[in-house]
């Protein structure tokens, strides 16, 4: 099947591998998992996913009613802040509302407990494993979650649960391992009075050569020593290199360099790039040719990467970038009014079916 690029290819048959993954973990260690709708929220493809997650969690108001709509399971509803106008649809769409601070508990709480949803309180304990500043939930005066004992303990009698989310792309368990002894040593006292406890998200577990067997009993032990549910909230893990963005070549040009200059952009499209300074990736990304892989936005940093080639580049060839699902499909706009990526899904049966195309009455709409 033949697509107008540039366009998302979803692969079922690699996120389902994912999905088997995370399904073995839960049944390993007790854990529960749900999804981060702020990592990957393509509800086209969640009938893969549904059955091997317990729900989805939230950062916003319109995931908690995505999850509620479009996942089903549990509906975490988690924001850093929110607002007055939309804490009643946020209660009422959720199962779990966890507040960000002791400010917004105090706000917010008695409606939660009056609606009889399970309530809990973010804490920040200090810890982290992040590659980067940028998203180091630990970094200085941080604003995620509350670090302060004192202001956590009069409330502790009225939550049922309490979240740490302090990882970013950790694929190292031994790190992991570490960061929860030291939280365990910190909150133990907290973690025996909770029912249930979230660790967030950013555990690359699904990687290849991921020690799953070692988490899985960490995490089991940690669940049977307190008496807790532990959650996990896996996001990119569940769509690790299932998707890629397809491009074609418009122009070659060379300005000491070979460049080719494609129908997409970083900027619009892989925004993830630029945020954290990294380059895309190709494959097989070898031969004698070498060219740098640009998008077609007036940011003069529009750079997909450098990458080798078995044949020299011509206006029309087509090229895959890879691993474009988590924390690039929710984060696509309308810079320069480029066309919007559609999204296509590769089905189990190797079939490829289009399921949105973006129009110019989308672009205009976005806009007033």
């Amino acid at each position: 099947m033949t697509l107008q690029t540039p366009y998302y290819l979803l692969d079922k048959s690699v996120i389902l591998r994912n999905m088997e993954k995370v399904s073995y973990l839960r049944a390993s260690s007790g854990v529960k998992c749900v999804l981060a709708l702020k990592a990957f929220a393509t509800w086209s493809v969640f009938d893969v996913m549904r059955d091997h997650m317990d729900g989805t969690t939230s950062s916003s108001l319109n995931e908690v009613k995505l999850g509620r709509e479009k996942f089903g399971g549990e509906t975490h509803a988690y924001s850093v802040a929110w607002a007055d106008h939309e804490i009643d649809e946020a209660i009422a769409n959720s199962d779990k509302i966890i507040f960000n601070s002791v400010n917004q508990f105090e706000r917010y709480s008695d409606k939660a407990f009056a609606a009889g949803k399970s309530v809990g309180l973010r804490i920040n304990p200090g810890l982290s494993h992040s590659h980067f500043i940028l998203a180091d939930p630990a970094r200085p005066f941080s604003r995620l979650g509350e670090w302060d004992r004192e202001r956590i303990e009069p409330v502790l009698e009225k939550i049922s649960g309490v979240m740490f989310h302090f990882n970013c792309e950790n694929d190292e368990y031994e790190s992991l391992d570490r960061l929860l002894g030291q939280i365990e040593e910190r909150y133990g006292d907290i973690l025996h009075k909770m029912e249930w406890v979230s660790l967030g998200g950013g555990i690359r577990f699904t990687n290849e050569g991921y020690p799953i067997d070692a988490l899985a009993q960490r995490l089991k032990g940690m669940s049977e020593r307190y008496g807790i549910q532990l959650y996990l909230e896996p996001g990119e893990a569940t769509v690790t290199q299932s998707t890629s963005l397809e491009v074609t070549v418009l122009d070659v040009v060379y300005n000491g360099k070979h460049v080719a200059i494609v129908d997409s952009s970083t900027e619009a499209h892989m925004l993830d790039l630029l945020t954290y300074d990294e380059y895309a990736s190709v494959a097989p990304n070898t031969g004698p040719h070498t060219y740098m892989i640009c998008g077609k936005t007036c940011l003069a940093g529009d750079i997909f990467g450098e990458f080798q080639f078995e044949t020299e580049l011509k206006a029309g060839d087509r090229i895959s970038i890879l691993d474009a699902g988590g924390y690039t499909m929710v984060k696509k706009n309308w810079f320069n009014g480029v066309r919007m990526p559609s999204i296509a899904v590769r089905h189990l049966d190797g079939q490829v079916e289009l399921v949105k195309e973006f129009t110019f009455e989308d672009y205009a709409q976005s806009l007033s």
